[in-house]
């Protein structure tokens, strides 16, 4: 094997693939990278028992197609302090050279008859705007659970209907509780006898593994969606990643959401965020956040603390369906919510202290909810 590449398209190719390595494993292999230049271009691979991730790169000189396998992590080292430019990588008896700019280093080449084969992309079931797909992911993610004794509630419900066109993304720790709906197209050969999407999937995947791949395959264009009975898989524009699915379901959301006859209050999002980051200084450990809304004067009062250490803050705010009202939250979980949002105003629907309260976008309250759950109000 012998090929010349740009460090900078080198480097991006394989901190790519290089994401799903394991940090600590027993079988040494699963810490390589699989280079291979047949057919013109360079494909690196990377995989442990969850999670694969594949690449193309196709601004690559090829002088001698090959085949290897390398310690993945210690060529992204070597990747990151190489001299910007062109670089020369080759196979050299037991050694793989990279070098540049009078920079060279040396690796040594893992058994390949060793290494298992990358798992194939399940069915392709439509594809999403890359862009509204990240965004939407990021803004479930934040309400997935961290505890893997209970690994349904670490992951992400992902929903395809594709009748309507709809994907749902959905993520729980039991105290609160983040969906968003999306757009998204389902394959042509999917399609029913009348003509309609015949697709519809409810899986859960990984909430860090979706989130680490959302963030990763770009900004734009579409992202090819594959499921099957073990797996997802996402593809775009050259990359390939494949994650196994988690065991269980998620809670269905359709009852807790509806809320009856709530309180609606209406804030400036971008003032609210600062106003509980600002009152949350003197919030120890969980201690709540107070939020009291007026509709005699059109404000909210929120505040924190105990005693002789307090932080308080009034903004405008408008409230409907109930003369005043008082609930409080976690200032951690109330913070996560609201910066899920990048809508100019926020509503609150409220039921009351120690009850569900439901966060929207003011112009699509429908497109993305959190729901939190009150706690009592503290003595202040």
């Amino acid at each position: 094997m012998e090929f010349r590449i740009e460090r900078s398209a080198l480097t991006e190719a394989v901190a790519w693939a290089a994401r799903v390595l394991p940090v600590r494993s027993p079988v040494p292999v699963l810490g390589g990278l699989l280079l291979d230049t047949e057919g013109g271009r360079l494909r690196v691979s990377g995989l442990d028992y969850e999670a694969s991730a594949r690449i193309d790169v196709e601004a690559v000189e090829v002088l001698r197609p090959g085949k290897l396998l390398v310690m993945g992590r210690r060529l992204l080292d070597i990747c990151k302090v190489l001299p910007d430019g062109p670089v020369e990588c080759a196979v050299e008896g037991s050694r793989f050279t990279v070098s540049g700019d009078g920079a060279r280093f040396g690796l040594s080449v893992l058994p390949l008859a060793d290494y298992p084969a990358l798992p194939a992309l399940p069915q392709v079931r439509g594809a999403v705007d890359a862009a509204e797909f990240a965004a939407a992911v990021a803004d479930v993610a934040v309400a997935a659970g961290r505890d893997d004794t209970l690994p349904a509630l670490t992951g992400i419900r992902l929903g395809l209907d594709g009748e309507t066109g709809t994907m749902t993304l959905a993520a729980t720790d039991r105290y609160r509780f983040a969906v968003r709906t999306l757009r998204w197209k389902a394959t042509a050969g999917d399609s029913g006898p009348d003509g309609s999407a015949d697709v519809s999937a409810d899986v859960i995947v990984s909430a860090r593994r979706l989130t680490e791949i959302a963030r990763s395959l770009g900004r734009s264009g579409l992202v090819s969606v594959a499921l099957d009975a073990g797996s997802a898989g996402f593809e775009h524009a050259g990359m390939r990643t494949t994650v196994r699915l988690l065991e269980g379901r998620l809670p269905r959301h359709d009852k807790l959401f509806a809320l009856e006859s709530p309180a609606v209050a209406v804030v400036d999002r971008a003032r609210l965020v600062e106003a509980v980051k600002r009152v949350s200084v003197v919030a120890d450990g969980d201690s709540p956040v107070q939020m009291a809304f007026s509709a005699a004067d059109n404000s909210v009062l929120l505040q924190a603390g105990y005693e002789d250490d307090v932080a308080s803050q009034r903004l405008p705010a408008t409230l409907e369906g109930a003369r005043e009202m008082t609930v409080a939250f976690n200032p951690g979980y109330l913070a996560d919510a609201l910066a899920s949002f990048d809508e100019p105003a926020l509503r609150l629907l409220l039921m009351g202290a120690g009850q569900r309260a439901m966060i929207t976008g003011e112009s699509e309250p429908d497109t993305h909810r959190h729901l939190l759950m009150s706690v009592k109000p503290p003595l202040i």
